[in-house]
């Protein structure tokens, strides 16, 4: 061993007894996983020994983090070493890590995207935070109906951040002994703090219900009481996120506890004409003619219903079943009252064009008059019933 490494195994150990003496649970534990990682090549013998000592402390944070007002170790454990379901061996959290394919921004309102990228912004600046005795944003539930962009905005929070999103899995966590559900959870609280993770609860409200609620059973409101310590108690170094479609479920105590809530409305109508130049991708030039009537027909709607019908828009364009006008037609014909005048004398004209109707039967889809369809469009080229061209 070196002067040069004796001295950095000396400062290691001075380090953690502090920590133990000051009585930082969490943070003993979160200084015991670096040196794991620093001495693992080195000197694997003594990474094994606190590995082990590691492994079986299960203690969480209940004093003054003292580490995390220094430096924050930095490391990404294997996707191996994530907790597991002890009977089924299930992985207890879903691994979303988008940093070697890039992920696009969320299409979400501009206030919206300036709360999040504010939250980023804070999470790069937490020793400067710190140093000013502020406390960085630890904890954010989002919220809002299915659809609207909650659990892509949690990917794009942990690739702006540089790291994996891990995703709790209710389907492995949520076991049938009731006892083990509890259990499953600390594990992937205490493995997700230890790391530094970004985690998301999603469908929050599944586990975290009013203890008023009185179908559940008493062990279901012990996980509330359990979860509501946790975010409490949730490290400076780590960021925990929760997304729901229902927080009238969600139990009261829980809502305060969070560092921000993020309100996640249906799409406007500037936010859906986003979506659908988006989802058009290299077919946009195909329907620019038609963006902002779809746009207008499709407000309100989820995001992902847009980019639903924008698909089944392409396709069957693609596919030669149909024009661009008449695959148009198709979706905006149930919303043509809430179209304004432009846009329905626009489809009529452009209907008219693709001689996909008659002007008697565009006039019947748009409420156009046939006057105006052939003022812009010229005569109509169908024959109607009695053989002469549609006037």
């Amino acid at each position: 061993m070196t002067a040069e490494e004796d001295l950095q195994l000396e400062d290691d150990f001075a380090n953690l007894a502090r920590l133990a003496a000051a009585g930082a649970q969490e943070d003993v534990r979160l200084w015991l996983a670096k040196l794991v990682r620093r001495y693992r090549t080195r000197h694997p013998s003594l990474a094994e020994r606190l590995n082990e000592t590691l492994k079986a402390t299960h203690t969480r944070s209940t004093g003054s983090a003292a580490l995390r007002r220094g430096v924050t170790p930095q490391f990404s454990p294997p996707e191996a070493s994530l907790p597991v379901d002890a009977d089924t061996r299930m992985s207890l959290l879903r691994v979303c890590d988008d940093r070697a394919s890039g992920l696009e921004a969320p299409l979400l309102p501009n206030g919206l995207t300036t709360e999040i990228d504010g939250l980023i912004r804070e999470r790069f600046e937490v020793d400067k935070l710190l140093a000013h005795g502020i406390r960085p944003p630890r904890s954010a539930i989002l919220v809002g109906p299915p659809g609207v962009g909650k659990t892509l905005s949690a990917r794009w929070i942990a690739f702006r951040l540089n790291k994996p999103l891990w995703v709790l899995d209710l389907t492995t966590v949520m076991s049938s002994l009731l006892g083990k559900t509890g259990a499953n959870l600390r594990m992937v609280f205490d493995h997700a703090k230890a790391n530094e993770a970004v985690l998301l609860l999603d469908e929050i409200d599944a586990i975290a219900k009013r203890r008023s609620d009185e179908s559940d059973v008493g062990e279901l409101k012990r996980l509330v009481t359990a979860i509501l310590q946790e975010v409490d108690s949730w490290p400076d170094s780590g960021l925990l996120l929760a997304a729901t479609n229902h927080p009238e479920l969600i139990d009261p105590a829980l809502w305060r506890r969070f560092d921000a809530i993020f309100q996640f409305p249906n799409a406007d109508v500037t936010t859906v004409e986003r979506g659908i130049r988006r989802f058009l991708g290299r077919d946009a030039g195909n329907f620019e003619t038609y963006i902002g009537m779809l746009a207008d027909a499709l407000k309100g709607s989820s995001l992902s219903d847009v980019e639903r019908s924008v698909t089944t828009l392409r396709r069957r364009v693609l596919l030669k079943e149909a024009s661009p006008a008449e695959v148009v037609v198709s979706l905006v014909s149930p919303h043509i009252e809430e179209l304004n005048k432009a846009h329905r004398q626009t489809l009529a004209v452009e209907l008219a064009k693709s001689q996909a109707y008659s002007h008697n039967r565009i006039m019947e889809l748009t409420g156009v008059s046939r006057d105006t369809i052939r003022k812009y469009a010229g005569p109509s080229p169908i024959k109607g019933r009695s053989g002469r061209k549609d006037a």
